[in-house]
């Protein structure tokens, strides 16, 4: 899988990315958002992208992939498709170093990664999954045309701490939002 878009090449991880996932799990930021991949060394990281949820999942051509900067090759970040078994869904998910924040690289990247699901995939309906006090992903996931459907849990004591936006969301559906959405 290889996507470009006009300032991003998205890409398959390599083990040779090891030291930016290391890196880019261990951000504050994408700890509290994500969680904590548990991730201390870049021998952890190797084997995280040959055997770890990013890029080894059930279905052919699902995965984060790594996004990088077209002009240098720098990795900036993680785009990609994701099925969540026990939800039953597909989520589009990403993290960037905060660095390449607020520069339209994260629309960009997932823009281009839904597109390449539904052409590529065939997926008809793509979620996205967050937290409710990521303002930052609440917002791009409204500006990718998604919509706040349901909080679901994502831990096993059953809490529902994770809010579903999703393309056919059952708020287009009924007409009505969440007031806090």
């Amino acid at each position: 899988m290889y996507i470009t878009t006009p300032r991003l090449n998205i890409r398959e991880l390599s083990i040779a990315d090891a030291a930016f996932v290391l890196a880019l799990t261990n951000e504050p930021s994408t700890i509290e958002n994500i969680g904590d991949k548990g991730l201390r060394s870049v021998a952890d990281a190797q084997r995280f992208i040959s055997k770890g949820p990013w890029t080894r999942q059930q279905k052919p051509g699902y995965g984060q992939f790594g996004i990088e900067l077209k002009q240098n090759g720098q990795l900036i970040g993680v785009c990609g498709i994701l099925y969540r078994i026990k939800l039953d869904l597909t989520d589009i998910g990403f993290a960037l170093m905060p660095q390449y924040w607020r520069q339209g690289f994260a629309f960009e990247a997932a823009s281009a990664v839904m597109d390449y699901g539904h052409r590529d995939l065939g997926i008809g309906n793509l979620t996205g999954l967050t937290s409710a006090t990521n303002v930052a992903s609440i917002k791009l996931l409204k500006k990718l045309g998604m919509r706040f459907e349901t909080m679901v849990s994502m831990s096993d004591d059953g809490v529902e701490d994770v809010r579903v936006y999703s393309e056919a969301s059952l708020a287009s559906a009924t007409g009505q939002e969440s007031p806090a959405s």
